[in-house]
């Protein structure tokens, strides 16, 4: 059953699915099941969960609601209630398309969403029946009729895609009896992300939408998803996220350039290490026996780092060079390029220095929420920061809101600031006491006359999927 506790955006949805279904795109005889899924704030661990980090996300307020209808036809039918003119609003897919058996699948499948850019959103929803196919056996015997609907704001930073993912592969699991508990969901919506739609990012947004609980950080290891907890805030201490206006995308090039330069940063210190190293039969591919650090930068420790590896990394490696010598890396959905100059050097030291960072800082905003531990765990936030601009991922618009939020300090109630998720524009989290809205309104306003931009105010938060639950309703009243 759907928890509709401060769900005020649940009912006109449900009106809308009625609507559709008097104008024929819903089935009225039969049941539709609709799942909730939020996006979240990245407040600490950003881009190095990909490394193995700890990160820390708040989910937010702002959802998507994914509607499914069994459908006799074998098509998956999709219609989004965005209001954009660059997207068509509905599309069908044959399961035919979502089922391929060849060792490539995942890219054939990849490349027949992509023919229309119009309709790339339908992959986000569509993938989840091609990784319960390939990944868990499941057998469609039906297709679907699927409702889209998000007030999750793209290109923010603050994964839109993930509540997508989320929401669809839970409605679609209910819909056709699939047992998958929340953190497998959350792992197979990571693979719709990567596999299906083509964006190399990490597993804490799908974790986030599918098992975080409102007003709490949802603390997990990405090793690959070890969730630890949902960490209690001190009393008193709130979190906002502050919209840049820049739009971000983790399908972006910087991003992707980062994350690469990370694993071959973590290829050469493998290298140092004396570590076994295997060629795959895939060409770019490696295979590292490693029982040291299981195969992450997060787990070196800074210390460790420093004194054995830093000083044996290059600042810039061409990708050309990396591959005559090293041949591939350990990433699974990034591949080197050749043609490209990698920052290995500040692409591979933010990972291991960021790990420590999250795990001090959740310490810090843990009661009691004492004035000076709120002061340090604000220095943090602008270390990740600063950590994320020398990788290549910062952008002059969020560094101006990160030096408003440093001008007006402790003394206004504001610790500390910093760019979010993949960078490169989007969110920027803020950390302070929950009497301080006013204060994050002027710094927006500041904002808005410095760089004629209007930013978007994130606040509040919500529960992720697993919480939420997911409702079965009939559309014929």
């Amino acid at each position: 059953m759907l928890n509709l506790t401060n769900f005020a955006d649940f009912p006109p949805f449900a009106a809308k699915l009625r609507e559709l279904a008097r104008d024929g795109v819903l089935a009225r005889d039969l049941p539709v099941f609709v799942a909730r899924a939020p996006g979240r704030l990245d407040v600490m661990g950003g881009i190095a969960d990909y490394s193995g980090s700890l990160v820390l996300e708040l989910p937010i307020r702002e959802a998507t609601f994914v509607a499914v209808q069994r459908d006799s036809r074998a098509v998956v039918r999709l219609v989004t209630l965005l209001q954009d003119v660059t997207l068509d609003t509905s599309c069908e897919i044959t399961l035919k398309d979502l089922k391929r058996d060849q060792p490539d699948a995942y890219s054939v499948i990849r490349a027949r969403l992509r023919t229309n850019p119009r309709r790339h959103w339908a992959g986000y929803a569509a993938g989840a029946f091609s990784v319960l196919m390939r990944e868990i056996g499941c057998t469609f015997d039906e297709g679907a009729r699927i409702v889209i609907h998000s007030n999750v704001p793209p290109g923010k930073g603050v994964s839109s895609s993930a509540a997508l993912e989320v929401a669809a592969m839970n409605a679609i699991s209910r819909a056709f009896d699939i047992e998958i508990d929340a953190q497998q969901l959350a792992l197979l919506c990571q693979k719709v992300e990567n596999l299906i739609v083509g964006a190399p990012s990490g597993v804490m947004d799908q974790m986030t939408a599918s098992c975080g609980e409102a007003g709490t950080l949802l603390m997990l290891e990405c090793q690959p998803a070890n969730f630890i907890t949902n960490l209690p805030v001190a009393e008193g201490v709130a979190f906002w996220g502050l919209d840049s206006g820049v739009r971000h995308s983790v399908a972006g090039n910087a991003y992707g350039a980062v994350r690469t330069a990370a694993f071959m940063g973590y290829r050469m210190i493998a290298d140092a290490a004396g570590l076994a190293v295997r060629d795959c039969s895939t060409p770019g591919l490696a295979e590292i026996d490693d029982q040291r650090w299981r195969g992450y930068l997060a787990n070196l420790s800074p210390s460790e780092f420093e004194r054995d590896y830093a000083g044996r990394l290059p600042e810039v490696v061409s990708g050309s060079e990396f591959l005559a010598r090293y041949r591939g890396t350990t990433d699974l959905v990034t591949r080197v390029d050749p043609e490209r100059d990698y920052a290995v050097l500040s692409a591979t030291s933010h990972p291991i220095y960021e790990n420590e960072r999250v795990g001090f800082f959740s310490e810090l905003i843990s009661p009691p929420a004492a004035e000076d531990r709120l002061v340090t765990a604000g220095e943090l936030m602008y270390e990740s920061h600063a950590s994320y601009s020398r990788c290549g991922l910062g952008c002059p618009e969020t560094d101006r809101i990160v030096e408003l939020v440093k001008a007006a300090g402790p003394k206004a109630g504001l610790y500390g600031a910093r760019i979010t998720g993949g960078g490169s524009g989007g969110t920027v989290a803020i950390l302070g006491r929950e009497d301080t809205r006013t204060v994050v309104e002027d710094i927006a306003r500041r904002y808005a006359e410095d760089t004629g931009l209007q930013p978007y105010i994130f606040e509040g938060s919500s529960e992720g999927a697993a919480r939420a639950g997911c409702v079965k309703m009939r559309v014929d009243s």
